[in-house]
């Protein structure tokens, strides 16, 4: 028996009875149901479904000519609750994507997903999140095609789509969802010869963004371990974590490190709490890490 399965009182369990044969709408434009609806349709037996002419794009673009008024989460839910609004669901899902610096490692890019689950039938709101620097996101400004060349290789192109401006955050003219050399390289011609300046940026659009996709996949399959993981006390689906403590003892001295040693789970509904020690599979951190033995 591991070390985690030894020290807990959460378990994962099937939430599906909550779910099945029911009617889910995927909030999206861009093609995201390829990956989540496999998904969902197998681990909940929903029957999923689009909102046909749903354009997500009102709540903001990420080129920006409509600027993201709210924060990730909020837009997210606005996102999925319009979608729901349309399509006549009372369950939806849907995701939000935001790009830049890692918050914690420096010079990285990172691709910062979240995933939520709607159900207003039964009062829920799960959500997930997947952090990774596993992105092609970047932007330049091209000065030559050998420049423009370099910065595609980078990029991922053609598999990963580009989008070329005459200048950065400027909207006059923007050539979107490039994917064949020569069209990047007639928009590169056109925007220097019309206006001087061309700046390139990865297309991080889903259904242009292979990379992208497979960390939605990913936030999708965390969102529904979580959903599976129903509360002891009152069965409601989405028994999270909410606190991570530290604490984990030292090898060497004994002593408690800055390492996790157990995360709390929450129920958000009926607020019965529970906590998992050792959740990352080890009863003891290297000394190393300790500050005592290691300072």
């Amino acid at each position: 028996m591991t070390p985690e399965k030894a020290e807990t009182d959460v378990t994962m369990t099937s939430a599906r009875h909550y779910f099945e044969d029911r009617h889910l709408v995927i909030a999206t434009k861009h093609r995201k149901e390829a990956v989540i609806t496999p998904l969902v349709d197998r681990s909940l037996g929903v029957i999923s479904q689009i909102a046909e002419g749903f354009d997500t794009d009102v709540l903001g673009t990420f080129t920006g000519e409509i600027e993201r008024k709210d924060d990730a989460l909020t837009t997210l839910r606005n996102k999925c609750l319009m979608a729901m609004a349309l399509s006549g669901c009372d369950l939806g899902i849907g995701s939000e994507g935001s790009f830049g610096p890692h918050p914690t490692l420096f010079f990285s890019h990172a691709d910062d997903e979240l995933v939520v689950l709607i159900d207003q039938k039964n009062g829920l709101e799960i959500v997930a999140r997947e952090l990774t620097t596993e992105t092609n996101f970047n932007g330049a400004f091209i000065h030559s095609e050998a420049q423009l060349d370099a910065f595609a290789e980078q990029a991922l192109f053609p598999s990963h789509a580009l989008i070329l401006r005459d200048n950065k955050d400027s909207h006059k003219q923007v050539f979107k969802g490039i994917t064949d050399a020569d069209a990047l390289r007639s928009s590169y011609r056109y925007l220097m010869e019309h206006f001087g300046t061309v700046y390139s940026e990865t297309d991080m659009r889903a259904m242009y963004n292979p990379t992208r996709m497979k960390v939605i996949e990913r936030a999708t399959r965390k969102l529904l371990e979580k959903v599976h993981s129903c509360c002891p006390k009152c069965d409601t689906p989405g028994f999270g974590i909410t606190q991570a403590k530290s604490g984990l003892p030292c090898r060497l001295c004994h002593g408690p490190t800055d390492s996790t040693l157990s995360h709390v789970y929450t129920c958000a509904k009926c607020h019965h709490t529970a906590e998992s020690k050792f959740p990352h599979g080890k009863t003891s951190e290297d000394p190393m890490y300790c500050n005592n033995c290691n300072p």
